[in-house]
C-alpha cells in the first residue's frame, strides 16, 4: 500500500474528527445497511447527552433520508450514495448524497424550494393536502417524506445539486435538528 493511500485514511479521520462526524458511510444502500446505519447511530446515541424528543427526531430523519436513498440510488454503480451525521455545536446534522437523473432535477428543485417556503403551520397544511390529493410522484413519493423531515427538524432543508454529466447530477441534502435539552 502506498505511502499516500495510508495518508488519505488520516486525512479522512482528521476530517471526520474536524467536523464531528459520527458516522459515514458510503456504497450501496438497502435494508440490511440502513439497519445496520441506524442501530450504529442508536449506540451513539446513549453516549450523548441527548432527551428523548431529540433523539425521536433524529431517528425519524434518519430513517427518512435513508429511506429516499434506497428508493433513488441508481442501481447500476454499487457506489452511488453517501450518508452522514455529525454534530454542529448542539445541532444534529444529518447528510446524504446520491445521483440523480438530471430530468427529475427541476421537480425536486421546486419541490424541496417550495417546502422552504412554508413555516410550520404551512408545512403542516401541504402535508395534509399532499396526503390527501395523494400526488406521486415519478420516483414513488408525494414528497411528504421531506415534508416531514422540514416539520420534525424545524428547519430549511439545505441541499445542493452537482452535475456530473449530461444524463446525471448529484444531490446533497442537509437537514440540521436542534438538541431540545441545550435550547
Amino acid at each position: 500500500m502506498e505511502k499516500t493511500s495510508i495518508q488519505h485514511v488520516y486525512d479522512i479521520y482528521r476530517t471526520m474528527c474536524d467536523n464531528d462526524l459520527s458516522i459515514i458511510y458510503e456504497g450501496h444502500f438497502d435494508q440490511e445497511i440502513t439497519k445496520a446505519v441506524l442501530a450504529m447511530v442508536e449506540k451513539n446515541f446513549s453516549n450523548n447527552d441527548l432527551d428523548e424528543l431529540t433523539k425521536k427526531r433524529i431517528f425519524n430523519i434518519m430513517v427518512e433520508v435513508l429511506q429516499n436513498i434506497c428508493k433513488h440510488q441508481s442501481s447500476t454503480d454499487a457506489n452511488t450514495a453517501i450518508f452522514m451525521v455529525g454534530k454542529q455545536k448542539n445541532d444534529f446534522a444529518i447528510l446524504s448524497g446520491n445521483e440523480l437523473q438530471n430530468v427529475k432535477r427541476e421537480q425536486l428543485i421546486g419541490l424541496l424550494d417550495n417546502i422552504n417556503a412554508h413555516d410550520k403551520d404551512g408545512l403542516k397544511s401541504l402535508y395534509k393536502e399532499a396526503k390527501l390529493k395523494s400526488v406521486i410522484s415519478e420516483v414513488g413519493g408525494a414528497g411528504l417524506g421531506f415534508i416531514d423531515i422540514a416539520r420534525k427538524s424545524g428547519n430549511k432543508l439545505s441541499y445542493c445539486i452537482q452535475k456530473i454529466d449530461e444524463d446525471k447530477s448529484f444531490f446533497i441534502f442537509k437537514s440540521v435538528i436542534s438538541n431540545q435539552k441545550q435550547e
